[in-house]
């Protein structure tokens, strides 16, 4: 097991995250995949077994705290490393569709909310992990961004996302930018990089039907950033192989 990558993605019993599963188990990385409850992790699991994936299925509910703490121990136990971490796990302001700017009507418990996945929790999670990561010869870590969370475009005078200001949700990937940018800089002397992944408008529960990108297209951003050789980047906002500004 020394030699074999492990990896954990976070909120991977569907969507995007499942997908990054799949083609990381399809390159031959050992994947973990977590959902809210133990019969969804297993279920995934199952299924990508059955497609000859070495997929091992846990509950991790990343609001938790005691979620995070046990996915750690069983890393530490099954395992004693983690190569891979893809922070996919994310969440949307209830009870809003649509576009529109939010600026004026965002109330604090949206925000709460909004940030306790897509940031707090997040950070938490990283955080209890770096030890196993930082086992690994060649550790990375992923965090789901959007392109949304990028100041720079949304301040451009024609810009492509100008209709698209949900507060608390852009806000949140703001922020994410940001420990992306502060997290690789506290590991730029180790053998692990981090990494902001823009997956793309993607058909998933979050980015509805009306999203102009497939499922496994909109995996590979992540997929590629999590087997980044050593001199791949990191520090950086990418997408499909191209840097955005933040």
């Amino acid at each position: 097991m020394k030699d074999q990558k492990i990896a954990l993605i976070t909120g991977s019993n569907r969507g995007l995250g499942f997908e990054t599963a799949k083609q990381l188990g399809e390159q031959g990385v050992t994947v973990i995949v977590t959902a809210r409850s133990t019969e969804a992790a297993n279920k995934a699991a199952d299924s990508l077994k059955a497609q000859g994936i070495n997929a091992y299925g846990v509950k991790l509910e990343v609001t938790n705290a005691d979620d995070r703490k046990a996915v750690a121990q069983y890393i530490e136990d099954k395992f004693g490393k983690l190569d891979i971490l893809v922070n996919n796990a994310g969440v949307g302001p209830k009870n809003r569709e649509g576009f529109g700017n939010t600026s004026l009507d965002t109330e604090p418990e949206e925000f709460e909310y909004v940030f306790n996945t897509n940031l707090f929790s997040l950070v938490s999670l990283t955080n209890l992990l770096l030890p196993l990561i930082r086992k690994s010869d060649a550790g990375r870590i992923v965090n789901l961004s959007s392109i949304l969370g990028s100041l720079t475009i949304h301040s451009l005078p024609d810009s492509p996302i100008a209709a698209m200001k949900t507060l608390s949700y852009d806000a949140s990937k703001a922020a994410l930018n940001i420990y992306t940018n502060h997290l690789a800089a506290a590991l730029a002397d180790t053998n692990i990089k981090v990494n902001s992944a823009h997956p793309g408008w993607v058909k998933t529960e979050l980015g509805t039907d009306a999203a102009q990108m497939e499922i496994p297209d909109g995996a590979k951003t992540s997929v590629a950033l999590a087997l980044l050789g050593e001199d791949g980047p990191t520090g950086r906002f990418i997408h499909l192989g191209e840097e955005l500004p933040w």
